[in-house]
């Protein structure tokens, strides 16, 4: 081949004084490349010396390389068939995206590849480290989740990476598909028949398709919160990127194969709190339900444990056989959990727990049948109401409260809302009375010398002199201010029972700064004796033991003279007794007790008793309890208990309505299976954070937000302002 640069050099100069002839020859190459060619063998030499004119070509600076180029294939009308084929075959590659485009190769690490310049390539997955071996297709569906194409779903990338990847996939597509439109590309055979179906849905208004899903809810008679739900938001985006086509599954299906498939994936989810069950122990919740139908009631089990919170099964209980239908879904729950791995059962099933308790104890001695720690305390603060010298201002409370209400009625002052206050009814009625009086003080104050009140004084019959004699005095202000200031640390430890938070040493502790708070404040003797007495005589019926046995363990509550409390030490026996049956295992419990208590080894070292108030109770155990394994197994388990169970009480009110109609259609199987999964659903979404979003925590009802967290959420600001109270006194 011998390249006559003669003739290149006039066509060239031809070429410069004819633009317009210059500009048919791009136009003639644009139409020519974007057709097919069958491609044949193009020796070396020729394709990389057009492969550099193509450079050029595609060059905007390069004028002389463009004259170049097609001077030659206008002198030299022979290499023109392999000019052309090198030249698509350059041009395909420039129509490609770019590597940089692919945003999944940041993903995998490529060690290899089949062949130079081919798209298969080894590779291995930064995430998972599965190897595998193909395209960018492959490592897009492998990333994404796709099946079909010859590789696994990456099993290590959550839900919320793999929908920040499908918005790098979307990004990229849409990227590709401007970069076509902008091509200019002709040629494509255009459909003139009737639009398709995806063209039909992409016109419709977001505010049609509002319409359509309000139809749906309306039509099939669902909760609007629903539309709260992330499992609902998550559904609608999932829709949505599949596309028009989507087709839901039958009914068939949803109650048979996507039910199992569902609790399958939930108890792989439970694998991890499974196996820490043996290190820390849990604790059997049971949570009573009221239902609609006379004479029935649900009972819901969980298995509470610092890894989380597990639904096991649900009791449906018929007023003919409770007692037998209990002790028997109770203990198959228990066996399910294994006996070793629980510690205490709590329940607000109030006195039908006295007739259960023995039964279950019987099967299993070494379990605690442990009060509900936030119903206690209530208990408690409503006795304490009743001494002789708290009794009057109370009394006085509920008289003011009483008289103001009926003064509203007639008037246009609004101070006191009629509506039952879900904190008082619930949490100490008798205290939140007197805190809710207090905090309208200064608006009392101004009512009762009011022409207004004086008028409507004038219209009843009953009479209110106490109740002004009350108000405008010192006497019932002042002694209120102190029983406001003595109820404190029960009012700050109702704030922090929390159904995933242990608070076992903290309960006891709790009662000891009662006692503290009340002798600061100068309360006659007598009067405290009475308050010791009635705390002492209520706590063993009211608190489990392990509360005392958790006041010992708990590191920072180390030196509080516990073995010189004789309710401590009293609890503490009772603990040994009911966990170790074997005298001799008892011993070495107490020896090692006896160690901690007179810091011998790893108790004594620096770090450990640095770390008592800055760590963790449990991991404390963990670190510096290992030359005690007993009573650092022991530990462990009970720091690790919850000691609540009616912050619950109202959370699965809305399962009757599930368990009636699904049952009339599944097997009971079945039914067991989807309350399983819904519940447990429920409680996934609660631990990430969306349970005041969620409908699952509301009742069909509309009624307000129940249960731990959402109990929180609509009385967290009441209890501070309660405790704040306390701050300004």
């Amino acid at each position: 081949m011998v390249i006559r640069f003669e003739k290149i050099n006039r066509n060239i100069i031809k070429l410069q004084n004819q633009p317009h002839i210059l500009t048919s020859i791009k136009e003639f190459w644009k139409e020519v490349l974007y057709t097919k060619v069958l491609l044949c063998y193009v020796p070396k030499q020729v394709l990389t010396l057009v492969k550099g004119l193509w450079k050029l070509l595609l060059c905007s600076q390069a004028e002389n390389g463009i004259l170049l180029c097609f001077s030659f294939v206008l002198i030299d009308i022979d290499l023109f068939p392999f000019f052309l084929v090198h030249s698509l075959w350059y041009f395909s590659l420039q129509s490609m995206p770019s590597e940089s485009d692919k945003w999944g190769w940041k993903h995998v690490s490529v060690f290899g590849g089949f062949d130079k310049g081919s798209g298969t390539k080894r590779w291995k997955c930064n995430h998972c480290n599965l190897r595998y071996n193909g395209s960018y297709s492959r490592v897009r569906a492998h990333l994404l989740g796709f099946t079909g194409v010859g590789v696994k779903s990456c099993p290590a990338i959550d839900r919320s990476l793999r929908e920040a990847f499908q918005i790098l996939e979307e990004e990229r597509v849409a990227q590709k598909k401007k970069r076509t439109s902008g091509s200019g590309k002709t040629g494509k055979r255009i459909r003139t028949s009737k639009p398709s179906v995806t063209c039909v849905w992409k016109t419709i208004a977001k505010e049609d398709v509002d319409d359509i899903v309000a139809r749906f809810f309306y039509a099939d008679g669902l909760n609007f919160d629903i539309v709260d739900s992330p499992y609902f938001l998550e559904m609608s985006k999932a829709i949505a990127a599949f596309g028009p086509g989507y087709e839901p599954p039958t009914a068939e299906k949803l109650s048979d194969l996507f039910l199992s498939k569902e609790k399958a994936k939930i108890e792989k989810a439970m694998t991890l709190v499974r196996e820490s069950w043996p290190h820390t122990g849990c604790t059997i919740l049971c949570v009573n339900q009221s239902c609609r139908t006379e004479g029935s009631s649900y009972i819901n089990i969980f298995a509470s444990s610092p890894r989380g919170l597990m639904f096991l099964k649900a009791l449906d209980i018929n007023d003919g056989d409770v007692m037998d239908m209990f002790v028997d879904g109770l203990s198959d729950a228990i066996m399910e959990v294994e006996p070793t791995n629980v510690l205490q059962i709590i329940s607000n099933l109030g006195h039908a727990s006295e007739s259960f308790e023995p039964l279950i104890l019987s099967k299993f001695p070494h379990l605690f049948w442990s009060p509900c720690t936030s119903h206690s305390i209530r208990v408690l603060m409503e006795d304490i109401a009743k001494l002789d010298w708290i009794k009057p201002i109370m009394l006085c409370a509920k008289g003011i409260e009483e008289c103001i209400l009926m003064y509203q009625r007639s008037s246009l002052c609004v101070l006191i809302r009629e509506s039952s206050d879900p904190l008082s009814t619930k949490f100490a009625p008798s205290y939140c009375i007197v805190e809710r009086i207090f905090k309208l003080k200064q608006a009392l104050l101004g009512v009762v010398v009011s022409e207004e009140w004086k008028q409507w004084k004038l219209t009843i019959q009953e009479d209110v002199l106490n109740v002004e004699t009350a108000i405008l005095g010192d006497n019932f202000w002042s002694r209120a201010c102190l029983l406001l200031q003595f109820f404190e640390p029960f009012v700050r430890l109702l704030t922090t029972l929390h159904i995933e938070k242990s608070v076992m040493g903290d309960v006891f502790n709790w009662r000891v700064q009662a006692l503290e708070a009340v002798k600061s404040k100068g309360v006659d003797n007598i009067l405290l004796n009475q308050l010791e007495s009635l705390i002492e005589s209520k706590w063993d019926m009211l608190f489990s033991p392990l509360h005392a046995s958790g006041y010992i363990f708990n590191p920072k509550y180390f030196g509080k003279g516990q073995s010189k409390d004789k309710t401590v030490m009293r609890g503490w026996k009772a603990t040994l007794d009911r966990y170790e049956s074997d005298s001799a295992a008892r011993r070495v419990l107490r020896e090692q007790l006896s160690s901690y208590w007179r810091l011998e080894g790893s108790f004594g070292e620096e770090d450990a008793v640095d770390c008592r108030d800055k760590m963790d109770p449990v991991a404390w155990w963990e670190n510096f309890g290992f030359e005690t394994p007993h009573l650092q197994t022991l530990a462990i388990k009970i720091l690790s208990q919850v000691s609540t169970v009616s912050m619950y009480q109202e959370t699965w009110q809305d399962n009757e309505f599930l368990c009636q109609v699904v049952a009339n259609r599944l097997g009971g199987e079945r039914v067991e299976d989807l309350i399983f999964v819904r519940n447990n659903l429920r409680l996934h979404c609660q631990r990430k954070g969306n349970s005041s979003s969620s409908p699952s925590y509301r009742s069909q009802s509309s009624s307000p937000p129940s249960g731990d967290k959402a109990w929180e959420t609509v009385h967290l600001d009441q209890m501070k302002r309660i405790v704040n109270i306390h701050n300004i006194l």
